[in-house]
C-alpha cells in the first residue's frame, strides 16, 4: 500500500487528535466516555483508507510503547486492560469508514452511516474482549448481556451524537478546503 507524504502528515495529525480526544472524558465505571471516538470517526471520514489505518495503528502502537496517550495511561500491559478491545477496534473502524465513504457520494447520510458502521466495529471488538477479560483474566461470572449493559448500551446515544458531529464537521472541512487532501 503506497501512502502519499501529505497523507502521512495528516495521519500523524489525526494520531495526535485521537490522543488529545482520549483526555477529554466523562468517567464511568470500567469504560469512560471520551472524544477519542469522534477523532477516530473524523480520521475515517477525511483520510484515505491507508491514512486512516496508519493514524489509528500509530496511536495504538505509541500507547503500547509506553507513551501515556490512552485514557488510562499507556504501556504494553494495556493489552490486558478491560478496555483494550475498544482501542483495538479503532484500527479497523477508521479503515472501514474510509473505505465506505470513498466508494460513494459524500453526503451527511452516507458519512453518518459509515460512522455508525465504524462504531459497530469498535463495539464488537470492545465488547468481546471486555467479556474475555472479565471472565478469563478477572475470573468474574458475567454474562454477555451484562457486558452489553456496561460496555455498549451507555455509549450508544453519545456515539450517535459523535457520528452526527463528525459527519457535519467532515463535510464542512471538505467544502472549505477543497484540497486534494480531502
Amino acid at each position: 500500500m503506497k501512502i502519499r507524504f501529505q497523507t502521512l502528515i495528516l495521519a500523524a495529525f489525526f494520531t495526535g487528535l485521537t490522543a488529545v480526544g482520549a483526555f477529554v472524558r466523562i468517567p464511568l465505571p470500567i469504560v469512560p466516555i471520551t472524544l477519542q471516538v469522534l477523532m477516530v470517526l473524523l480520521s475515517g471520514l477525511l483520510l484515505p483508507p491507508g491514512g486512516a489505518l496508519f493514524s489509528q495503528s500509530a496511536y495504538i502502537l505509541l500507547g503500547l510503547a509506553g507513551i501515556p496517550i490512552f485514557a488510562g495511561g499507556g504501556g504494553i500491559s494495556y493489552i490486558i486492560a478491560p478496555t483494550f478491545g475498544y482501542l483495538l477496534g479503532q484500527i479497523p473502524a477508521s479503515w472501514a469508514i474510509s473505505m465506505l465513504v470513498q466508494r460513494g457520494e459524500r453526503t451527511f447520510f452516507s458519512m453518518f452511516l459509515a460512522s455508525i458502521a465504524g462504531i459497530g466495529i469498535i463495539y464488537t471488538l470492545g465488547a468481546v474482549l471486555l467479556f474475555l477479560n472479565l471472565t478469563l483474566l478477572a475470573g468474574k461470572s458475567i454474562g454477555f448481556v451484562q457486558i452489553l449493559k456496561i460496555g455498549v448500551y451507555p455509549f450508544i446515544l453519545p456515539d450517535l451524537l459523535k457520528a452526527g458531529v463528525a459527519s457535519i464537521v467532515a463535510l464542512k472541512i471538505r467544502r472549505v478546503l477543497h484540497t486534494r487532501f480531502f
